[in-house]
């Protein structure tokens, strides 16, 4: 049968369109963190107090870059789900309301130059992370399991979120 005719519970979103709507969010995500971050780098960053397991300002790209390509991979898995599978839409919404958050991050610690801001946008991110990761198991493991490294990071990054917060309050 062809999933493009198919009954709309078979029917699949086409290839380009899933790598379409995978790409873009995260391209989006990474590009708005990115305007709202790197000009506090080298002037309030650098001036705040931090603990001693902060990494060196370079890992940052890399690792962002990575977790960024395995959320869009992650999500282009969900997407190819035919599109009347139980639970593909609100797995989606979830997905794209943590991307928010996650740009959200960006805006409240280094675009407000506040850590207890970013403290108090993180924290729900992880939820969000979590409740993600619980939408697309059911769907597709690879893809749930795709989201841990980023949840991992994101844990990491709210003690150091909380550390700088604690450190320059």
């Amino acid at each position: 049968m062809n999933t493009l005719t198919g009954s709309p519970s078979q029917r699949r979103s086409p290839l380009w369109a899933a790598l379409i709507i995978a790409i873009l969010p995260v391209v989006a995500a990474s590009l708005l963190g990115s305007a709202a971050t790197v000009p506090q780098i080298a002037g309030w960053y650098a001036g705040l107090a931090k603990p001693p397991f902060n990494p060196p300002n370079w890992i940052f790209a890399p690792v962002w870059t990575a977790l960024y390509a395995l959320m869009g991979l992650a999500a282009f898995r969900i997407l190819r789900i035919p599109v009347g599978t139980p639970g593909r839409r609100r797995a989606l919404l979830v997905y794209h309301l943590q991307l928010l958050i996650n740009i959200g991050w960006s805006f409240a610690f280094f675009g407000a130059n506040s850590p207890l801001a970013g403290l108090i946008v993180i924290l729900p991110l992880l939820v969000l992370i979590l409740a993600t990761i619980a939408a697309f198991r059911p769907l597709d493991r690879l893809a749930a399991n795709l989201l841990w490294p980023y949840f991992a990071w994101v844990g990491f990054a709210t003690l150091l979120n909380a550390s700088i917060w604690w450190l320059n309050r």
